[in-house]
């Protein structure tokens, strides 16, 4: 990039190639869903044998040759509009400071110096000083400042000018070149080798394809996605798009699109089916524990979304799911949905807590979790859909639940990573409240274990959680405050369940463990619930603040079962504290339905309890 360059650049020729590649994108997409949905689904049907398994094998190739042509072309379509975008600026400067010295009969030469005439009186000869030349000095220079010092004090009048002129045009070849250099480094790395064949290495290579458009162009992202507005202001931009315009997004930064909060559900899903596909082939080429317990649970949501849609052409009841957030950082993200939050009257927004990371136990478990959920809850509205949000890093429990290692986890022990996760928890309800668009929604809170304490952070939060009109706690340690009150929805819309045999529904306050619980220190939480020191607690209080089920706190306590006794029922240490959601009869049916209830806003046919 030189002076030169720069002055003949077209941005309107980048645009009209990124153009070009979009289309192309788009072609491979329906080439793909071609292959997928109507040539391969009538083999199926048609053929059965050796001819045909072949035959689909080849097919499969054909159809992820077509999606690696889609997210590929994609990403060059949204690096050259970057591009063009970008560089217009600093070619407008450079063009008017060439115009300057075109009027002042400036010469211009090609390394951006500027010549200027005689002027002014040499006081030593009573003649004019001398003209010259002047170089730009991009490091003392500052658009909108005017030109370096030294020039103001030149006896010749047009050095001042000249030195002006020279220092735009160096600030505007300077920034060009920074701009070419960066998407020019992005845009190398997106070639195919020849005779492509798709496989696990070729996606990972996409995830660092999306890395480097996304970085190349962060930018141009900042001047054109509100990423620091609320999810109100994102759905609002969102729809004043053309078609066109949401198509270039979403093929050209597909991470950032299927992740914002205010963007619809359906358009989220749709993109982050394409991460999902990009994210397990950069996990597959990465070793430790945490890729591969990552790259597990991704790949189990990958097929039961494949089992979803299968399920939906038998069952029209079948609740759809949908793939709302993914991501490898931290211990995971992963939001999933059963039912469109966005034409559900009812949806609800589940935070799970200890120890959930993205493994296999949260890909089997807590996703079973908002299924259920939604299933019941569609049973006493259709227009019911529940979530799980794992937008946070919950603390991670030791196994053996040893009181030394409870005491001195400050992760475990601490409201730390509650109100880290707190915003974006209410981001995305924010999200889910501008994008529904059924006439008076009722969206519900959901925290489970150390996820009731991020709910109770959320809540505390000014304005409290975006849209909420419920908030349900369950086996709740606590939430940060005294009184339901004080979560803004009204006492009478906080509810709580909490099974009697749930040891972290029980954890003793802080000063109890600190002074030297006899139970709790015998055997950590289960300990304490074994010698009864904590169940008459006089105070009320457990480790998180006021236990959320006793009459102090204010919440209406619906009916669960009492579950499984700790260690003695041969179960583990806290089985009761994993059934609230499972409405299978040897589980908790009473509190599975009960939750279901209040998600379909039926309260009515919510069965009560006592206050502890």
């Amino acid at each position: 990039m030189d002076l030169e360059t720069l002055k003949s650049v077209a941005p309107s020729g980048y645009a009209d190639a990124a153009d070009g590649y979009r289309a192309v994108s788009d072609m491979a997409d329906a080439a793909k869903d071609r292959v997928d949905r109507q040539i391969a689904a009538s083999l199926r049907k048609a053929e059965e044998g050796e001819a045909a398994d072949a035959a689909l094998k080849q097919l499969r190739r054909l159809s992820e040759n077509f999606h690696y042509t889609q997210v590929e072309c994609g990403l060059i379509s949204g690096a050259l509009n970057g591009f063009s975008s970008e560089i217009t600026a600093p070619r407008r400067r450079l063009l008017e400071a060439l115009d300057d010295a075109k009027a002042l009969s400036y010469s211009v030469d090609a390394d951006g110096g500027v010549g200027y005439p005689a002027g002014g009186e040499n006081e030593a000869t009573g003649g004019e000083l001398p003209g010259g030349t002047v170089q730009g000095n991009t490091g003392r220079y500052t658009p909108g400042l005017g030109p370096d010092a030294s020039g103001l004090h030149s006896p010749n009048p047009h050095r001042a000018k000249a030195q002006d002129i020279a220092d735009r045009i160096a600030h505007a070849v300077q920034e060009a070149t920074e701009t070419d250099v960066r998407y020019s480094g992005a845009l190398a790395r997106l070639r195919a080798t020849p005779g492509l064949g798709v496989g696990i290495g070729t996606w990972a290579d996409v995830a660092s394809d999306v890395q480097a458009v996304s970085s190349a162009a962060s930018r141009y992202l900042q001047d054109h996605i509100p990423l620091d507005k609320t999810p109100a202001d994102r759905k609002q931009w969102w729809d004043g798009l053309s078609a066109e315009q949401r198509d270039e997004y979403k093929r050209a930064f597909p991470e950032l699109i299927g992740n914002l909060d205010g963007i619809p559900s359906a358009i989220r899903d749709e993109v982050n089916r394409e991460n999902l596909d990009i994210l397990i082939g950069k996990l597959s080429s990465e070793d430790g524990t945490r890729a591969k317990a990552q790259l597990d649970a991704l790949q189990s949501i990958q097929q039961q979304l494949q089992e979803n849609a299968a399920k939906q052409l038998v069952d029209p009841k079948e609740p759809p799911m949908y793939l709302l957030g993914i991501g490898d950082e931290g211990l995971g993200r992963a939001i999933v949905a059963f039912g469109n939050p966005d034409t559900s009257k009812n949806v609800s927004a589940y935070v799970p807590g200890l120890g959930t990371a993205l493994d296999t136990d949260f890909a089997r478990n807590d996703v079973k979790r908002a299924y259920d959920t939604a299933v019941d809850a569609r049973d006493k509205d259709p227009s019911s859909a529940s979530i799980v949000w794992l937008g946070y890093d919950a603390p991670q429990l030791s196994a053996s639940l040893a009181p030394a290692a409870l005491l001195s986890d400050t992760d475990v022990m601490s409201a730390h990573d509650a109100e880290k996760g707190a915003p974006a928890y209410n981001s995305f309800m924010g999200g889910l409240a501008a994008t529904n668009d059924t006439e008076d929604p009722h969206l519900v809170a959901i925290g489970h274990s150390y996820g009731s304490r991020l709910v109770g952070a959320a809540a505390q939060q000014p304005g409290g959680i975006p849209g909420a009109d419920d908030i349900i706690l369950l086996g709740s340690p606590g939430v940060g405050a005294d009184k339901a009150a004080d979560l803004g929805v009204g006492k009478d819309h906080v509810f709580v369940g909490a099974a009697e045999n749930d040891p972290v529904s029980h954890l003793p306050s802080r000063k109890e463990a600190v002074a030297g619980t006899v139970g709790f220190l015998g055997g950590g939480p289960v300990g304490a619930y074994f010698f009864g020191d904590l169940a008459d607690q006089g105070d009320d209080d457990v480790w998180f603040g006021k236990d959320p089920a006793s009459e102090a706190f204010g919440a209406r306590r619906f009916k669960v079962l009492d579950g499984p006794m700790p260690v003695i029922a041969g179960q583990g240490p806290t089985p009761a504290h994993s059934n609230y959601f499972n409405p299978a009869r040897d589980k908790d049916p009473v509190s599975a339905a009960n939750i279901a209830a209040i998600v379909a806003g039926r309260s009515d046919l919510v069965t009560w309890d006592e206050h502890r």
